[in-house]
């Protein structure tokens, strides 16, 4: 999600002739809607070493919503030896499967780049007195 962390990209098939390229074929106030719950459902989800949800921590790399209404998240752990690591992507996936409007979700680790505190919010920073 880069510097814009309330922007979902959206990937389609082949643009209709009717939809311009680079758009999508999802309505943009229920993408809108979508994105927002996307969000919502991110951060409940908490690195239980960390009081700061793992969207505000940086940890969401990128989310990508098809034209099929197929979510893919890309995250990442504060670091690969995380106790968690292997459950994390899970509850990130069971947070988000509830979104209305997405009909599935698959949810990608990676180290690349490596997660830095640089990543995080200003609100995780003040929240975890970094400010």
């Amino acid at each position: 999600m880069d510097d814009q962390r309330d922007i979902i990209d959206i990937k389609g098939a082949a643009p209709a002739p009717e939809t311009a390229p680079g758009s999508s074929a999802i309505p943009e106030d229920e993408l809108n809607r979508i994105t927002a719950d996307v969000i919502r459902a991110l951060k409940t989800v908490y690195d239980p070493e960390i009081p700061v949800d793992i969207y505000e921590l940086g940890l969401i790399y990128k989310v990508d919503l098809s034209d099929e209404r197929l979510l893919t998240i890309d995250m990442t752990l504060t670091a690969p030896g995380c106790p968690v690591a292997g459950e994390m992507p899970g509850w990130v996936e069971s947070a988000v499967r509830g979104v209305e409007g997405v009909e599935d979700v698959t949810v990608n680790m990676t180290f690349d780049p490596p997660w830095t505190p640089e990543k995080m919010s200003e609100e995780a920073k003040l929240e975890l007195g970094w400010l």
